[in-house]
């Protein structure tokens, strides 16, 4: 058997215009990405900048796999992945930087756990190395109207890092900031929803996954530290409509049929309340789009049905511990609960 036929894993990091992003954070994964074991991909998303010539010549141990246009995150990870033929991938950022042994503790973990389909690190702000980073911290929830949040990350609030979510705990969505997946269940759920774009898509996978049955885990003891741009105090426009309509698309996709009607008849008040803060707060282009994300997501909701039809049909587990009972918003805003640990457990 030679090396390739050991490699169990496959780290794939997506690219686009990001040739500065790999000069500063590739050299750490191929350190710290044993090659008995890890093959570093870079998948690239039709880029313009100087990529592909820094790749050729300042990391030849890197595999390639070029794109001849930006697909996005979904759809570029979707593509990247049908081109990889170990057991285990790595959904990388590209602004990330591992840390030895970052491989360990997740591989270890879906090696004696045939269950778990999916792993995440404890995320670090890569600029404020003591505190959890916005994408994933330690391991991703959601509340009962869809509003997701981390154990270190409610909303904008981010923790500081004290080990005190050290634990092993299972979770409802691991960050896609860096996201280890079986590659076999990655195909088989359907990967991720390209019509998203990019922003949630992994938490629509997640929650596919850990409906039909399998498991989600957070292991700490790897720990990786991630550039993001979650910290922005107001998103942009784009990026507001993203997660808007992304998350309604979600819903829709994966909620059972009792909660359903319940959920999106609350969630338009929610949503037009936040496009109105948004408004008095002085943005009223994040309040349009806002707005907008409703009206495409009712624009789409023809095309998704029997996307829904099927995720309800395969799903083996109705009620799901990791997808919380209580209000997210009222235990922030009313309650001032603004810690994961302060949250009804």
């Amino acid at each position: 058997m030679n090396t390739k036929d050991k490699k169990k894993v496959a780290v794939v990091i997506l690219n686009w215009n990001g040739a500065a992003l790999m000069e500063r954070f590739l050299p750490s994964v191929v350190r710290y990405s044993p090659e008995e074991i890890a093959e570093v991909v870079v998948a690239d998303n039709g880029s313009t900048d100087d990529s592909l010539r820094i790749l050729a010549e300042k990391f030849p141990s890197v595999r390639v796999v070029r794109f001849t246009q930006n697909y996005g995150f979904a759809e570029g990870y979707n593509r990247a992945l049908q081109q990889i033929d170990v057991p285990y991938a790595v959904l990388l950022n590209s602004d990330v930087e591992v840390t030895p042994g970052w491989l360990d503790a997740p591989i270890h973990r879906l090696d004696v756990s045939p269950e778990v389909a999916a792993v995440q690190p404890k995320l670090l702000a890569e600029r404020e190395r003591d505190r959890f980073e916005y994408a994933g911290a330690a391991g991703g929830f959601m509340d009962k109207y869809g509003y997701p949040f981390c154990r270190g990350r409610i909303f904008q609030e981010v923790e500081t890092d004290r080990e005190q979510y050290d634990a092993e705990v299972d979770i409802l969505w691991a960050t896609g900031a860096c996201l280890f997946i079986r590659t076999d269940v990655y195909r088989s759920v359907g990967g991720l929803d390209a019509g998203f774009f990019a922003h949630q898509e992994e938490i629509d996978l997640c929650w596919r996954m850990r409906a039909r049955g399998y498991r989600l885990v957070c292991t700490p003891q790897s720990v990786v530290y991630h550039v993001g741009g979650g910290t922005l105090h107001v998103e942009s426009p784009r990026k507001t409509f993203l997660n808007f309509r992304n998350n309604l698309l979600m819903l829709y996709k994966n909620l059972p049929e009792k909660e359903l009607h319940r959920v999106m008849r609350l969630r338009f008040w929610l949503d037009y309340l936040a496009a109105l803060k948004f408004l008095l707060e002085g943005h009223p282009a994040n309040a349009r789009a806002v707005c907008d994300a409703r009206r495409a997501f009712h624009r789409l909701v023809p095309a998704y049905r029997e996307q829904r039809v099927v995720n309800q049909q395969l799903a083996v587990v109705q009620e799901i511990p990791e997808l919380k009972s209580f209000s997210l918003l009222w235990q922030f805003y009313v309650r001032g609960k603004k810690h994961y640990g302060q949250l009804p457990q």
